[in-house]
């Protein structure tokens, strides 16, 4: 009694359905990996958006106290920001100031609050500048101002 036809299209579809699973199986892995980089992707975007900031200065007076320019910075997005100098770079005229030439009033600011930038006052010399503020999620804000 040989192998009849209808025993081995039996084997050849209970081989598709096995073949057919694995594939399904590895495009669900690879859906699923998609799916949480976009996730996690839109998060970082919604996290950016939600930080925003700016300088509220009047451009034509900078207050300056102990040997530091005041420059004021206000939160005007949805999130806490952090505010230190490990958090923020500044520039000046595209200078990158040091770390040790700058320092925050408060360490945080919640949204709608102030705080103050002390920059050294020997960095900025007398004339026309421009202030860009940088936090850690790559938003910044620029100001130009006259000393």
């Amino acid at each position: 009694m040989g192998f009849s036809l209808t025993g081995a299209t039996v084997i050849f579809f209970i081989l598709s359905l096995i073949v057919a699973g694995a594939a399904s199986g590895v495009f669900l892995t690879v859906s699923n990996n998609v799916n949480e980089s976009l996730s996690h992707r839109g998060d970082k975007i919604r996290e950016q958006i939600d930080t925003e900031f700016m300088i509220i200065n009047d451009n034509e007076n900078i207050p300056n106290s102990g040997g530091y320019y005041n420059f004021y910075l206000k939160n005007i997005g949805n999130n806490k920001l952090v505010t230190t100098n490990e958090t923020f770079q500044l520039f000046v005229d595209g200078e990158l100031i040091s770390k040790s030439n700058y320092y925050f009033s408060t360490d945080h600011i919640q949204p709608a609050e102030v705080t103050t930038i002390y920059v050294a006052t020997g960095i900025i010399s007398s004339g026309e500048h421009t202030l860009k503020v940088i936090d850690p999620m790559a938003v910044d804000d620029k100001f130009t101002f006259t000393i």
